[in-house]
């Protein structure tokens, strides 16, 4: 039943672009695959497994919450591995309260973007297939980062993020949200 409920997920996503179209694609082969789709033992098996992103916006303000991660080494929006059977969303509830100490204001209900990467780190070598979600909070509201798992957790502005040391699609996610919010 979750297999059919990420597969409807990700046909309702609208590419953006041909990369994501290719991405999704791939998802959806991969699904009907009838592979593992959840992390079983660290760090990557099954290989791919499901990965959900969450990209925490102020758009008063518009910044964008990353998190400096200290196994990628990247700045990374906030996510984590959908646990078996899990609803993506429940993922992104439940990571947004350990990572950051917040409840997930959802902007959209569904995942907006889907991607599918290389990891990179130390536990570079696999893949995760990602669903992009955005969330929404007031970059001057308190947050309870974990310290264990980031260096840092910084609001950068839309021109500010330093694009050689972040997540590779997070340019495209940008776009994409401020596409879908203007229309």
């Amino acid at each position: 039943m979750m297999r059919a409920l990420i597969e409807a997920m990700v046909r309702s996503i609208e590419p953006v672009d041909r990369v994501e179209a290719e991405h999704q694609a791939r998802v959806l082969d991969w699904i009907a695959s009838d592979a593992g789709l959840f992390r079983v033992s660290k760090p990557a098996t099954p290989n791919p497994h499901l990965v959900a992103y969450f990209v925490v916006v102020d758009e008063e303000a518009e910044k964008v919450l990353l998190v400096d991660h200290k196994n990628a080494g990247l700045w990374l929006p906030t996510g984590g591995h959908v646990e078996p059977d899990e609803h993506p969303r429940a993922t992104v509830i439940r990571e947004a309260a350990e990572e950051l100490g917040i409840a997930a204001e959802f902007l959209l209900d569904d995942p907006l973007f889907v991607t599918v990467a290389e990891t990179v780190g130390l536990t570079a070598g696999h893949t995760d297939v990602t669903l992009w979600f955005a969330l929404e909070r007031d970059c001057r509201a308190p947050l309870d980062w974990d310290d264990e798992e980031f260096h840092a957790a910084t609001w950068f502005g839309l021109t500010e993020i330093p694009p050689e040391r972040s997540e590779p699609n997070l340019e495209r996610f940008l776009r994409k949200l401020a596409a879908y919010r203007a229309s």
